[in-house]
């Protein structure tokens, strides 16, 4: 019975390619901080649309020669004239092993797509606690895309 998905069966002797592997062993929040500095004025609705301004970066820390903590900073503010509504800072991280990856293709692997499992998890804790706000709407980032969070 062949057990390889219809390739070719491996010969004695052959030289076994290693298998490329990411794998996420936790995930955790650093550091969380909302501000809310003009409540419960900034609570009150208003005619106008807030103007959203977020930043998004990632950091990398090497644990052990195999395992990788990667970091996203989410900060964010939201204003109407001057007059800040909230204010967010989130640091959101997650260990990772990486096995298995040619060295070329190691720094995409750390600096796209760890953050790119990590930022559903820290978009939905920002999500959470803004939400509250009019005019901020979280919606679910795409694949290949950067977006995620974003002002309406």
């Amino acid at each position: 019975m062949s057990t390889t998905n219809g390739g070719p069966t491996p010969q004695a002797g052959d030289p076994q390619i290693p298998v490329p592997q990411l794998g996420v062993l936790v995930q955790y929040v650093k550091d969380f901080s909302f501000e809310n500095p003009n409540a419960p004025r900034a609570l009150t609705p208003n005619a106008q649309q807030p103007s959203i301004k977020i930043n998004i970066g990632v950091e990398v820390a090497p644990l052990t020669e195999s395992d990788v903590e990667v970091t996203l900073r989410l900060e964010g503010k939201a204003e109407v004239q001057g007059f800040v509504l909230f204010g967010f800072e989130l640091l959101y991280a997650g260990v990772f092993r990486i096995l298995n990856v040619p060295q070329e293709s190691l720094q995409p692997m750390v600096m796209i797509e760890c953050p790119r499992l990590l930022f559903p998890f820290a978009r939905e804790i920002v999500a959470t606690r803004a939400g509250r706000f009019r005019g901020f709407v979280s919606r679910p980032h795409g694949r290949g895309t950067a977006r995620g969070l974003a002002a309406t």
